[in-house]
C-alpha cells in the first residue's frame, strides 16, 4: 500500500510540473481576458477534458509507437529528455511565446490543450513514462496520477481570477521558472536513465 502511495505521489508530481501550469495559467488569462467569468470555467472544463483523454491515449501508447518505428525505450529517453530540457530553459530563460490573442471559437482543444499544455516535449515524456511501467497496477496507478494532475491544471484554471489576484502576473512568470528548473532535473534524469539502458546493453 505503501509503495503504491509513494508511486502515485511520486508520478503526479513529475506529470503536474510536464503540464507546465503555471505558464499555461498565463497564456489561459492572455487568451480569455475579454471572457465573462462564467465561459472561463466552461473552457477550463474542457481544456481539462481534452488534456485528461489525450494524456491517458499517450501514456498507453508508448510501447506500440516504440514497436511500429522500430524504437529502443532508451532511445526514446534521451531524445524526450533532450527535447524536454529545450522546454525547460525556454520557460527559465522566458523565451517560450505566451499567445497574446484573444479567444476566438473554441480554443480548449487547440491551441489551450495542444500545444500549450501538451506540447511535443510533455508527449515524450508521456510516452515514456507510460512505457516504463512493467505491471497492469503500476499502470493503473500511473494513469490515475496523470489524471489527478491533469485535474489539478483544470482546478487552476477555473480559478485563475483568484489566482491572479493573489499571485499577480510577475508570481506566474517567477512560478514558471521554477517549474523549468524542476523540468532541466527530470530531463537530465531521464537523459541520465537513458544512456545507462544503452550502455547496459
Amino acid at each position: 500500500m505503501t509503495e503504491n502511495l509513494n508511486l502515485f505521489v511520486s508520478v503526479y508530481i513529475k506529470l503536474f510540473f510536464l503540464l507546465t501550469p503555471f505558464f499555461v495559467l498565463s497564456a489561459f488569462l492572455s487568451m480569455t481576458k475579454e471572457l465573462a467569468i462564467p465561459e472561463r470555467r466552461r473552457l477550463a472544463r474542457r481544456v481539462a477534458l481534452a488534456v485528461t483523454v489525450t494524456g491517458c491515449i499517450l501514456s498507453v501508447a508508448g510501447n506500440a509507437i516504440f514497436n511500429v518505428f522500430g524504437i529502443t525505450l532508451d532511445a526514446f529517453r534521451i531524445g524526450a529528455g533532450a527535447l524536454l530540457f529545450l522546454s525547460a530553459v525556454s520557460l527559465v530563460r522566458g523565451t517560450r511565446v505566451e499567445p497574446t490573442q484573444e479567444a476566438d471559437g473554441d480554443i480548449s482543444v487547440v491551441p489551450l490543450a495542444i500545444p500549450i499544455t501538451i506540447g511535443p516535449a510533455t508527449v515524450g515524456a508521456l510516452l515514456v513514462i507510460g512505457a516504463s511501467v512493467d505491471t497492469l497496477g503500476e499502470r493503473l496507478i500511473s494513469m490515475a496520477a496523470f489524471i489527478c494532475a491533469s485535474l489539478s491544471v483544470g482546478l487552476m484554471l477555473l480559478t485563475a481570477n483568484t489566482i491572479e489576484r493573489v499571485v499577480g502576473r510577475l508570481g506566474l512568470t517567477i512560478l514558471s521558472k521554477i517549474t523549468g528548473l524542476i523540468l532541466s532535473a527530470l530531463s537530465a534524469q531521464i537523459v541520465f536513465t537513458g544512456i545507462r539502458g544503452m550502455l547496459e546493453l
